[in-house]
């Protein structure tokens, strides 16, 4: 027998992909290739490389921030709607102040003997007109200007941080919708012909909304209790304010805002849609009750 004197075979010893020349036995856990501990990231099991990760976190679904409350929060801090609605009301105003014919054909009115003789109303199908009177304002009388701009402050100061929280959508309906509990209110309890104008039931709405939400968070409530109680006060003590669009408005906002910040998170998406659905539904009952009691041919 005679000795072998060749040489052993040559083995290679695996070098990271990204950094040939450091030797390595560890292989990414997703594409299966050698790493250094510099290319190295933590994984559930095991290691994987750069590139993976980075791949990983393109695929992966991005979270959408959210306020406390589940309303997808803005990409702006500037209250889009609280000045829309600021703007729209003041260009109604300027519109009233040009033609007199703005208010009586978009206030609130049940039902009535307009000046030119014709009969008009909500009872007489103006439906339109439990909305349009929350953008109107008293122009001349015993409020004057300073009707339009106490709402239009109480708008300013508390509008933002509600859509803040809220989220412009859902700030929105309950603007909205607080205004229009103020009309129906008027609508069912106040006598046909007495008429309205205003965005005080819609204020009363958000006062109701600040409180709750602020209880909900909280956040100091007693600013808005106490600037509440004040206008509650002048409410039912100076004539001339119709008391149902305040009281009307106050409760709708209340009543959204608690839908609004009570939800069960597994179920809030379902509750803030359906809660303005009902109650404008409800509302609308109303409305057509009202309106066969006054009309009945309508």
């Amino acid at each position: 027998m005679t000795a072998d004197h060749s040489s052993p075979p040559e083995t290679s010893v695996p070098t990271c992909y990204r950094h040939p020349g450091r030797e390595t036995y560890v292989r990414c856990t997703r594409c299966d290739r050698y790493i250094c501990p510099e290319c190295m990231r933590d994984a559930a099991v095991g290691h994987q490389c750069v590139e993976c990760v980075a791949e990983g976190n393109r695929g992966a679904r991005r979270g959408v921030p959210r306020t406390v409350l589940g309303a997808r929060a803005a990409t702006s801090t500037t209250p889009v709607v609280t000045y829309t609605l600021i703007g729209a009301c003041v260009a109604m105003y300027l519109a009233e102040l040009a033609s007199a014919r703005v208010v009586w054909d978009l206030m609130m009115l049940g039902r009535a003997v307009m000046p030119d003789g014709q009969v008009a109303g909500v009872a007489e199908g103006e439906w339109y007109r439990l909305f349009t009177t929350m953008f109107l304002h008293q122009r001349d009388g015993s409020f004057g200007i300073t009707h339009i701009l106490f709402n239009m402050w109480a708008l300013w100061a508390i509008g933002p941080a509600l859509e803040q929280v809220l989220g412009r959508w859902r700030f929105l309906v309950l603007y909205v919708l607080s205004g229009l509990g103020g009309s129906v209110l008027l609508y069912l309890v106040g006598a046909p012909n007495e008429s309205a104008v205003g965005a005080s039931g819609a204020i009363f709405g958000l006062f109701g909304a600040f409180f709750v939400i602020g209880r909900r968070i909280g956040a100091p409530v007693g600013p808005i209790v106490f600037l509440l109680v004040i206008n509650l006060v002048i409410t039912f003590s100076v004539k001339g304010i119709s008391w149902e669009g305040h009281i009307g408005g106050l409760v709708v906002g209340a009543i959204l805002a608690a839908a609004y910040a009570y939800a069960p998170e597994a179920r809030r998406r379902l509750i803030h849609i359906g809660a303005p659905l009902v109650t404008l539904a409800l509302l609308t009952v109303l409305v057509v009750v009202r309106t066969i009691d006054l009309n009945p041919s309508l």
